[in-house]
């Protein structure tokens, strides 16, 4: 009888050393290259619960190793500064966003985000806040929500979502560039170890005097890897599989979460217009090419050995 309590199978040997193997190799990495923190600490006790509760935690933390496995690679990214190795664009990019999106405003040409930071309201300063916070739980929820309900989509999902991840991080190396709200603080000086900022979002944080936005912010990994605006990428990607799975009305939300994202990284001044444009091209071609791959090498058949993984069993 205390077998129907006790799953043997959650508790072999293989899983327990590789897991505290992975564990510590983790805590240990992340301590010299970033310097300890309580997330990693709490990532590690969350995975190794859930890999040992259950047969079917295991499997929903299994599946969910691909956003782990973003998660660290973004946040490794601070031990290699993208300023070290490509000088960082400031003010080429502050000029190609006002001869393309310039506004004749009293007289003078000024970028959209400045438009936006001399004409701000505090409806919008509360809506693009909300919007710009849709970014990770959408995203998420999403996945959670293909996980239970077609796991090839789900895997397909998540793997599309980290492959264009690592196209936005090539680009951030290839490309540094500052955010509009550095112009804005800092003129077109490069300053090394700039700290992150809320930018626009503050007046959200403001509002409801709160400091959600300048503790997101505070942790960010490098300040100079505005373009391309992944936060535009990631709505695509959403809405893409989104009416690949007809969802029907569920999508208009997509839709309306991508546009409002798009904007508040604008309005905001985190992101010039271009950054978000080069977002989307991005998105874009990470699902032609990883749809391309799928189709004519053998990360099918790699992606169906995952699903079988994580497939769940019959009880």
């Amino acid at each position: 009888m205390g077998d129907q309590f006790f799953n043997r199978n959650l508790y072999r040997l293989n899983d327990i050393y590789t897991t505290s193997f992975l564990s510590a190799a983790y805590l240990l990495l992340s301590y010299f290259l970033v310097g300890f923190k309580s997330d990693q600490l709490l990532l590690v006790l969350i995975f190794n619960l859930m890999f040992y509760l259950s047969d079917g935690t295991r499997r929903f933390i299994v599946g969910f190793s691909i956003f782990i496995i973003y998660w660290i690679l973004f946040d490794y990214m601070k031990a290699f500064p993208n300023y070290l190795y490509n000088r960082v664009h400031i003010e080429d990019l502050y000029d190609a966003e006002k001869k393309i999106f310039g506004i004749n405003f009293h007289g003078l040409v000024i970028t959209p985000n400045e438009f936006w930071s001399g004409n701000h309201n505090s409806f919008l300063d509360v809506l693009t806040g909300a919007f710009y916070l849709m970014w990770v739980p959408v995203p998420l929820a999403f996945a959670i929500y293909l996980f239970f309900k077609n796991k090839h989509e789900f895997l397909l999902f998540s793997l599309v979502f980290v492959w264009v991840n690592l196209l936005g991080f090539v680009l951030y190396y290839l490309y540094p560039a500052a955010p509009p709200w550095y112009v804005q603080e800092h003129g077109f000086k490069f300053i090394a170890h700039t700290p992150g900022n809320t930018g626009g979002l503050a007046r959200f944080d403001t509002y409801f005097d709160i400091a959600l936005f300048k503790g997101i912010y505070s942790k960010g990994s490098n300040v100079f890897a505005a373009m391309p605006s992944l936060h535009s990428a990631y709505p695509v990607i959403v809405l893409y599989f989104g009416l690949k799975n007809k969802l029907g009305m569920i999508n208009l939300f997509f839709l309306i979460v991508m546009l409002g994202i798009w904007f508040s990284a604008i309005y905001s001044s985190h992101h010039y217009a271009l950054d978000v444009l080069a977002g989307i091209g991005c998105a874009g071609v990470g699902i032609v090419t990883f749809t391309i791959a799928s189709r004519k090498t053998r990360l099918g058949a790699m992606v169906r050995r995952f699903e079988n993984r994580i497939a769940e069993k019959a009880v």
